[in-house]
């Protein structure tokens, strides 16, 4: 498979700096919580926090071609989930009338098993 093949677009999300993106991910009797926010945007870099199920980590985004966005699944991998879900989200473009971040939220999910409910 492709890289983004398959993939589905769910939203464009403006984010102001330090403003939390919270998306409530439910599938096979599982809850589990998205966020991000951004931190610092300097000399076209973007600095990223992202949590998925209590797990933390920081990502660094260029406005530039390469390496503009990050994906991590949705459910664990394993012998019946080939094709894991994933989130794919993407830095669009920086506004520095608004001072946001624009940001492009993407879903793989061939098997339709994913609910999301947006917390804010």
């Amino acid at each position: 498979m492709a890289f983004g093949q398959g993939l589905t677009f769910l939203k464009e999300i403006p984010l102001k700096k330090d403003e939390v993106k919270k998306i409530l991910v439910k599938y096979d009797g599982y809850e589990k919580l998205f966020k991000f926010r951004w931190t610092l945007f300097t000399n076209d870099t973007l600095t990223v926090l992202k949590s998925y199920d209590l797990i933390v980590s920081q990502i660094v985004l260029y406005d530039d071609l390469k390496c503009r966005s990050f994906r991590f699944y949705l459910k664990p991998k394993g012998a019946s989930n080939y094709n894991v879900p994933y989130f794919l989200v993407k830095f669009k473009k920086f506004d520095f009338k608004k001072n946001k971040a624009i940001f492009e939220l993407y879903i793989f999910d061939r098997e339709m098993e994913i609910n999301l409910e947006y917390l804010n």
